[in-house]
Order: structure tokens, then C-alpha cells, then sequence
């Protein structure tokens, strides 16, 4: 909390608190509609909904398209693709996320689970489009819904799109 002193020209109290705001409902709310289905954006993705958990943020991670398909049963762990910007890198930086020891994106997500409120949905046009049922997907994913219930969900929150 930033504190001012009151000035020569003030007429309020000797101090006044600035940058104070309530916190609301929205506040709490962070959703990525994840579209793709990428290593270098699913750990992107991960990260931040980690972070949103961390924070006590209500997280809704929204897959569609590239995102249900790197949800599929035991996907991820053979999933080495890179989007076209990063994929000259993706050799070197598979490699170094393996020397380093950086935990698996769907790691940070199950841990992201544990400490904070997060939800993981899966669009149902998608998983119409693609013949996949629930079953298909890891145990993460709780529910295949709408989008219209995604946008009530997140509405007045954070909203990214990934």
C-alpha cells in the first residue's frame, strides 16, 4: 500500500492511501482458450495458469483444436513439436529442458491443480469435429462444454488466447 503526505494545498487527512482499490469477483477469474497444441505454447500456457493459481485466481484452461489434441491419453509425453517461429530452436531447447530438468508441461499443470482452484475444459464442437469422447483425453480435462459456458465462466476476468 502507497502512502502520500498531504501537501500545502491539501485539504483531506495528513495521509491518504493511493492505488487502493477492492478487489471484485472478476479479479479472481483467469482463463486461455488454448488453441495450440505446441510444446513451446503448452509450457507457455502451464506457466501462467500455474502462476494464476498460485495467486488464488478461479482458472479455467478452455482446449480447443491443437489444445484437445495434445490432451489425448499419454499425448504429451511423446508430443516434441514446436510452433514455426520457435521450431528452429526445438531441438536445442527439448535438450535443454531435459538437462535442466524442467518438469513436463502436463507436470506443472497437475501441480498447478493441487494448489489452486483450476478447471480444464474441452470444447465440445472440437471434440464433435474430432470423434472424441471424454475417455480420450487425460484425466485432467473434467468436462466437455460449450463456449458460450466457457465466455460466462471467464466473463469480466483475464482472458488469453493461446
Amino acid at each position: 500500500m502507497l502512502w502520500r503526505a498531504r501537501s500545502a494545498g491539501d485539504s483531506g487527512p495528513t495521509a491518504a492511501r493511493v492505488g487502493e482499490r477492492r478487489r471484485t469477483v472478476e479479479d479472481e477469474k483467469f482463463a486461455i482458450v488454448l488453441f495450440s497444441g505446441t510444446v513451446d505454447k503448452l509450457m507457455a500456457a502451464m506457466t501462467l495458469v500455474a502462476g494464476a493459481a498460485a495467486m488464488d485466481k478461479k482458472v479455467t484452461l478452455f482446449l480447443t483444436f491443437g489444445g484437445v489434441i495434445a490432451f489425448r491419453k499419454d499425448a504429451w509425453k511423446t508430443n516434441t513439436t514446436f510452433s514455426k517461429d520457435f521450431e528452429p530452436y526445438a531441438g536445442v531447447a527439448l535438450e535443454m529442458m531435459q538437462v535442466k530438468k524442467v518438469p513436463a508441461w502436463m507436470d506443472v499443470l497437475q501441480q498447478a491443480m493441487e494448489v489452486g482452484e483450476v478447471q480444464v475444459v474441452a470444447c465440445g464442437a472440437t471434440m464433435d469435429l474430432f470423434d472424441m469422447q471424454l475417455s480420450d483425453l487425460e484425466p485432467v480435462v473434467s468436462e466437455i462444454t460449450g463456449v458460450a459456458t466457457f465466455i460466462q465462466a471467464a466473463e469480466g476476468g483475464t482472458t488469453l488466447f493461446i
